[in-house]
């Protein structure tokens, strides 16, 4: 089975981006985080098939 959610870190990657900017700059682009835990354990993740058509609605042309 696929992973369903991906971390900040795998995200940054995925985006070719640094960690600090996904901390920063995900929400306002448009991106969803998911939180599970509480406290200091929590962990922001992302879904991956969110992020996948969000990258989809990113396309430019560059006519």
């Amino acid at each position: 089975m696929p992973a369903q959610f991906m971390t900040t870190k795998e995200l940054a990657e995925h985006l070719n981006m640094s960690i600090p900017w996904v901390y920063r700059e995900a929400a306002r682009a448009g991106l969803a985080a998911y939180k599970f835990g509480t406290g200091r354990n929590a962990k922001i993740q992302f879904r991956v098939s969110e992020v996948q058509r969000w990258i989809d609605q990113q396309k430019v042309s560059l006519d």
